[in-house]
């Protein structure tokens, strides 16, 4: 009896799983009541009201005000808000990506901004037998990568100067915490467009970023290169690399314009996403 409990618990759980997504996939049309959802999804009118009771409580669906019909809620757009956008994004630059890695002959990738750190969602190494490792996943504070340099350098002033207000971790000897400093850099890369950190996120690995912009001018991704110190960048190539980054940046944004995906926008959340503060 011991072990057949937890199995019938787990198989309940599945089950409202299950009847959960299908009310959801119910209400994908527009609004409907309690009734049509039963009648969609193929169960009781008690049991359809109690999952909707359940999904309004975490948000997922909430009532038309001043009505009795359901739709899908804030917290499920949200949701999709977030993954759609970063998805779209990363079937976008992909060709570029593949493209600069093959001429620059070190790894690219692309990263969105969360809040005041950079998500690294996708990149693209080469064969060269020394690498560096595939940082896809991880989310680092803006001042210490290129990726978030540059979208420092474009961020309302009052966001600018929260985010400096703040203590910057040092991840290594060579990052830069200070304000002024940072301030200064900064109005170098709207100069230049691109921005160049050496060593100072992983020690012995430089990297160079520069903007994508939708058609609002918004910075919605960064495209970067990275690659060992010892060779990366070669000796004098600094200016000649940004500017490849940058035209691989500018070409995505066209790309964006183009696939009428000027939707996209920051990805961060909360009092930390500098587009809201």
């Amino acid at each position: 009896m011991s072990i057949a409990r937890p199995s019938g618990r787990r198989e309940n759980r599945v089950q409202s799983i299950e009847r959960a997504f299908a009310v959801l996939a119910a209400l994908a049309d527009g609004p409907i009541g309690v009734t049509e959802v039963a009648d969609r999804v193929e169960l009781p009118k008690s049991t359809a009201a109690r999952l909707l009771a359940s999904l309004q409580r975490e948000g997922a669906v909430e009532q038309e005000p001043g009505g009795t019909r359901y739709r899908i809620g804030s917290r499920i757009v949200t949701l999709a808000a977030t993954v759609l956008p970063t998805r779209s994004m990363v079937v976008l630059a992909r060709p570029e990506l593949e493209a600069l890695a093959l001429a620059i002959g070190e790894a690219a990738g692309l990263a969105v901004p969360e809040g005041f750190r950079v998500h690294y969602v996708d990149q693209v190494d080469t064969h060269n037998p020394v690498s560096v490792r595939d940082w896809t996943g991880t989310r680092v504070p803006m001042h210490a990568v290129p990726s978030g340099l540059v979208i420092l350098a474009l961020v309302a002033p009052a966001s600018l100067e929260r985010f400096l207000g703040r203590p910057l971790e040092a991840f290594t000897p060579a990052t830069v915490i200070d304000p002024a400093i940072l301030r200064e850099r900064l109005r170098q890369v709207q100069h230049d467009g691109y921005a160049w950190v050496y060593g100072e996120f992983s020690i012995g690995i430089n990297s160079v970023a520069a903007g994508i912009a939708n058609e609002d001018g918004e910075v919605v991704a960064a495209v970067h290169l990275h690659g060992p110190s010892y060779r990366f960048p070669a000796v004098r190539a600094d200016e000649r690399i940004g500017a490849e980054v940058v035209a691989a940046a500018a070409r995505i944004s066209a790309r964006l314009r183009q696939g009428g995906a000027a939707t996209i926008r920051r990805n961060g959340s909360g009092s930390d996403d500098p587009g809201r503060l």
